[in-house]
């Protein structure tokens, strides 16, 4: 199980092949193999890059397998 790299939470749904969304704090996920994007989903549905503020070193760290 994957846990959010904002919240910790484990309440994550998958919305495509690579794609999650956190229900807790309604941010985006993409991973690709060991590279993991971090978004913020605008009111107008455009996605926002949170990538600057999580991630100044790989992010397999970040992703806390169960």
């Amino acid at each position: 199980m994957m846990r959010c790299p904002n919240c910790s939470s484990k309440d994550i749904g998958k919305i495509g092949s690579h794609q999650f969304y956190c229900w807790s704090c309604f941010i985006e996920l993409t991973v690709n193999g060991e590279k993991m994007s971090v978004y913020q989903v605008e009111e107008d549905g455009t996605l926002s890059s949170l990538d600057d503020l999580f991630f100044s070193e790989p992010v397999l760290d970040q992703l806390h397998a169960n």
